[in-house]
């Protein structure tokens, strides 16, 4: 017996399994992003139901599509009453990618998005200041004006490789800047 959880996506429960496609209500995440929905409770295998699941649940939005048309029409006998209107739910499809710690095979690579939860392998660079990849901009600016040239450097160089934040550019570039006319 496989593992499957109980999920909560846009205020309904949805019982899952690895690779698993559903149609759910609109989501704010865009197509292509990953995202980890409430995990409400895990299970399978010979352990029964985990109640308090620590485990998380990786999906990714794979399209936002139109729900089949509802016809609506009202009808008063002896009155000439008629009136007819239709609806399309905005629904999102979701692939299940992952439940615990285990990753589909060929599952696809996600884009960076407010919800992204996957980071991918990012290699550091050598002569970084400790804990540089922690760091938030504002913290970069305030303690770039310590570090030594080739922290710089490196800091600038993996900024310029990975991360691309624009304050942290401008810090690092304006810190080398003083570095060089002191």
């Amino acid at each position: 017996m496989s593992s499957y959880a109980i999920i909560s996506v846009g205020g309904k429960q949805y019982r899952v399994r690895e690779g698993e496609r559903l149609l759910v209500d609109r989501l704010p995440h865009g197509e292509g992003t990953s995202f980890s929905p409430t995990v409400l409770l895990t299970g399978g295998g010979d352990a029964g139901p985990n109640l308090s699941p620590s485990s998380t649940v990786t999906a990714r939005v794979v399209a936002d599509v139109k729900g089949e048309k509802i016809r609506i029409g009202k009808y008063r006998p002896k009155n000439g009453y008629k009136k007819h209107t239709g609806f399309r739910a905005s629904l999102s499809q979701i692939e299940i990618e992952s439940i615990g710690g285990s990753k589909r095979a060929g599952g696809q690579v996600s884009k960076s998005g407010p919800a992204a939860t996957t980071e991918p392998a990012v290699e550091r660079v050598k002569g970084m200041p400790s804990e540089y990849e922690q760091l938030t901009v504002t913290e970069v600016k305030e303690q770039s004006s310590g570090w030594n040239r080739p922290m710089l450097e490196a800091a600038l160089e993996y900024e310029q490789a990975n991360a691309a934040r624009k304050g942290a550019l401008t810090a690092l570039e304006s810190a080398l800047a003083a570095k060089e006319d002191n």
